[in-house]
């Protein structure tokens, strides 16, 4: 049959929602949804045509209209933002969301969430009260801090401190903590937006405390330590401590700041990691403005946390900025929740997904890397894949501990009849996709990340793979 001719075989849309299984889908999704989907694959119908589709082509294609008309429908409707299968082994994986929190967490935001809450009313007094309230007696207690305010991020908290304590001033920091926080975020842009003047001292490599006071003057407002957690320089280096800036600080009369980034608030090297600044060191040591990320080794919601003296945490409440960098209740729920476990370490590291991840032992992921190996054994009988399980390593991620190589199992599969970048596109497809990486010829899906209930969804995703 004739090019023109094949175009006379494409129906009418008309005559495709005539169609039963139209009908159905037109009585559980909208029908601008529907309408979308018939037109798009009436349209690649044309362009197969166009692409001098054979007769016998263009006929299957018609044949199984409706069921292309149904899946691009179920597609097309679904969320946009959705739950992945986090098999990368990077475990504060900026691209996958960060930390994730777990069941009660979530419980306690369903319900502020899907009822009325105090989020901005004093039950004692029965009057207008304020949303810092439900979160700062918590951060104080637990970090040992005089005030506490959350924003919604580490950058913001940044900003929001500089703008408060040295707007129109000058602010000293170390060259070799000029750091990018992701995203193409650098601290010198950030100080840029707060109206505070950046003064740099030192080299990239060395700063020494001298560096610090020759460039005090009239006009410095604040000395600002930045913890470097998403880099590390090695050899040739020297830098300020905060111990030795707060002596600086008392003798000049001026704040210090430190941006932790990371927000660690329990000391990992008990558990076999290498040793990261605690909030609560800072606070020790006579630090009087601290800044860190809610969402990083924290393990908690996205937000931007501020700890320490009153003084400076009252003038933050009541800048201009605050209002537009406040919470809503549901980080509120969230972080109130996930910093409750914080009274026990061993709840904490139990409770806390990102926690949980970092300290298990290497025990428990082989165990997990054989039911997984098992269940493949059990389950995919093709003959075109070969796997084993590797010891590998995984990695902290989200700009925290850079260096750190955590021990960890990994289940390696390789495939003979199609490319890997391929397979791995197909588990990006499958319907929790499985965010894997890919190293040389193989798929490495690695147990430490992997959740004990996604090892079966894991098998399933293989052979969707296989399949698709």
């Amino acid at each position: 049959m004739e090019k023109n001719n094949l175009f006379t075989l494409i129906p009418k849309v008309d005559e495709i929602l005539g169609k039963e299984e139209i009908k159905r889908l037109l009585e559980i999704f909208p029908r601008k949804i529907v309408l979308n989907a018939i037109r798009e694959e009436v349209n690649t119908l044309r362009n197969k045509i166009k692409d001098d589709a054979s007769e016998e082509e263009v006929i299957y294609f018609i044949d199984n209209l409706a069921d292309k008309i149904k899946e691009r429908v179920k597609k097309d409707h679904s969320f946009k933002l959705k739950k992945v299968i986090n098999a990368s082994g990077v475990i504060i994986h900026t691209n996958l969301g960060r930390s994730p929190i777990n069941e009660a967490v979530i419980g306690n935001i369903t319900e502020v969430a899907s009822n009325y809450s105090n989020l901005e009313l004093d039950l004692d007094s029965g009057v207008r009260g304020s949303r810092y309230k439900h979160l700062e007696e918590i951060i104080a207690d637990i970090i040992g801090s005089e005030a506490a305010m959350v924003v919604n991020n580490n950058a913001a908290a940044v900003m929001l401190i500089l703008n408060t304590i040295a707007k129109n001033r000058e602010v000293i920091v170390s060259r070799g903590e000029l750091i990018e926080i992701g995203g193409s975020f650098r601290i010198p842009d950030v100080m840029e937006q707060s109206s505070a003047t950046l003064v740099s001292v030192g080299t990239t490599n060395k700063t020494h405390i001298y560096d610090y006071e020759r460039a005090i003057n009239e006009n410095t407002a604040a000395l600002l330590k930045v913890h470097t957690s998403n880099y590390k320089i090695l050899g040739f280096t020297s830098s300020v401590d905060s111990s030795e800036l707060f002596l600086l600080k008392e003798k000049y009369n001026i704040p210090l700041i430190e941006d932790l980034g990371s927000g660690v608030l329990i000391d990992l090297s008990k558990y076999g990691l290498e040793y990261e600044p605690t909030v609560q060191d800072s606070i020790k040591k006579g630090v009087d403005v601290v800044s860190f990320s809610g969402d990083k080794l924290l393990g908690g919601p996205q937000a931007g946390i501020i700890v320490g003296k009153r003084k400076y945490i009252d003038d933050m409440k009541k800048n201009p900025l605050t209002r537009a960098l406040r919470v809503d209740k549901f980080v509120i729920a969230a972080l109130e929740a996930t910093l409750r476990y914080y009274y026990d370490e061993n709840l904490a590291i139990r409770e806390i997904p990102t926690l949980n991840m970092l300290t298990a032992s290497i025990e428990k992921i082989d165990e997990k890397a054989f039911r997984l190996e098992k269940l493949i054994n059990e389950n995919i009988d093709n003959k075109n894949i070969r796997y084993e399980i590797k010891d590998d390593f995984s990695e902290v991620g989200g700009g925290s501990l850079p260096l750190e190589k955590i021990p960890t199992k990994c289940l390696v599969l390789r495939v003979d009849n199609m490319s890997i970048q391929r397979f791995e596109d197909n588990l990006r497809k499958f319907y929790t996709p499985i965010i894997a990486r890919v190293y040389k010829d193989s798929i490495y899906f690695d147990l430490r990340t992997i959740k004990d209930q996604e090892i079966p969804v894991i098998v399933a995703g293989i052979e969707f793979a296989l399949d698709f």
